[in-house]
């Protein structure tokens, strides 16, 4: 099976295997809309439920319980505030932790007593505590300036990097597109929004954007000089180096993946912790998403932008008019093989590989009677 997979690999990056990723990139666009309208439509219809750190609130910790049972919690705060609806949650085995709205002094501590009634434990064995809403705000508000001026500098560094502006838009695109969907995601599973959401969600900035550095420098590799040659155009090249680095994509995912998978796993299942479960579900949503958007739609969408340039477009049309003239005559004026077959494809990619000179990369069949 490795061997297997390692040859697909090795076919797809000498061309021998190709996905014509950026050719059906309208499809991919349709996609990743729906996807971007439905988690908007979640997060106004639905919203995030959040968190006693944003909305604020007291909240109580029984420890030492033998009996996870929620309804006892709830009666012993409702004996004490009838109109309050309490959230309830097990944190491990032995303990609950249960959040309120804000409760005066008399009613917190009627409750502690009541809350120790109730699973049979002493005082000391429920905590309490008061969180004021100022702090979920500043939270959020430097939450907010470390987006901005995240994308503000990846815009700019991108910019300079690749000396492309349409590379630098096209990776914002795909990042507020993760980001997007990501929200919607997590507000329709419906978990607490908590801090370390927040963290969850800043953290696959990173990735996403590492993600598609990666496939965008293998894009100026390969489209260096594009308009030097008549063999491709912008898009083929294009497509190739999505096609060079879909293996290395899907590796890094996998590789990301899988730890995330156990911690959330952990978090939510075994353990109840809820730091653990919320950092870890924002991570692996935003992870898989920046995965199909760095193959999917940055480089598809820096190609929609590139190809509406002037000279791109005119060298693309120059392109396929000898193409067509070539496939009528079967042949190009070289004598070589027809640009769009296998032959040529190899030929393309002996010439874009590193080391190719070396005689490195796969090496293009002469036609019979050619020079």
């Amino acid at each position: 099976m490795a061997v297997g997979f390692a040859q697909w690999g090795n076919d797809l990056y000498t061309g021998r295997t190709s996905y014509d990723i950026v050719g059906k990139r309208r499809k991919f666009y349709i996609v990743s809309i729906v996807l971007v309208v439905l988690s908007l439509v979640v997060l106004l219809t639905r919203g995030f439920n959040l968190g006693i750190e944003f909305r604020g609130g007291s909240e109580f910790t029984v420890s030492g319980i033998t009996s996870l049972s929620q309804q006892e919690a709830a009666d012993a705060v409702a004996s004490v505030a009838p109109t309050e609806q309490p959230r309830i949650s097990s944190v491990g085995a032995t303990s609950l932790r249960i959040q309120t709205a804000e409760l005066g002094e008399d009613e917190v501590v009627a409750v502690r007593d009541a809350l120790a009634s109730a699973y049979g434990v002493s005082a000391d064995e429920v905590t309490s505590s008061f969180i004021g809403p100022s702090w979920g705000a500043d939270v959020s508000k430097k939450a907010i300036t470390g987006l901005v001026v995240f994308l503000v500098l990846v815009g700019l560094v991108m910019s300079a990097y690749f000396r492309a502006w349409r590379m630098a838009a096209a990776a914002l695109v795909a990042l507020f597109h993760d980001l997007i969907i990501t929200a919607g995601v997590y507000a329709l599973i419906g978990w607490e929004v908590t801090p370390a959401t927040v963290i969850g969600f800043l953290t696959i900035l990173g990735y996403s954007i590492y993600d598609t550095v990666v496939v965008f420098d293998k894009v100026r590799e390969n489209t260096a000089g594009i308009t030097d040659q008549t063999r491709s155009t912008y898009a083929e090249r294009a497509n190739l180096a999505v096609n060079q680095t879909l293996v290395r994509s899907i590796n890094t995912s996998v590789v990301a993946l899988l730890p995330v998978a156990s911690i959330l796993f952990i978090g939510a299942f075994i353990l109840g912790a809820g730091t653990l479960r919320d950092i870890a579900l924002a991570l692996f949503i935003g992870m898989a998403v920046g995965t199909y958007s760095s193959i999917f739609l940055a480089t598809p969408l820096e190609v929609t932008l590139r190809t509406s340039e002037p000279t791109i477009a005119k060298h693309t049309a120059l392109v396929l008019e000898k193409r067509r003239e070539a496939v009528a005559a079967g042949t190009d004026a070289s004598g070589q093989p027809v640009a769009g077959t296998p032959d040529a494809t190899i030929q393309l990619v002996g010439q874009l590989s590193p080391g190719s000179h070396q005689g490195h990369a796969a090496q293009p069949r002469r036609r019979k009677g050619s020079r």
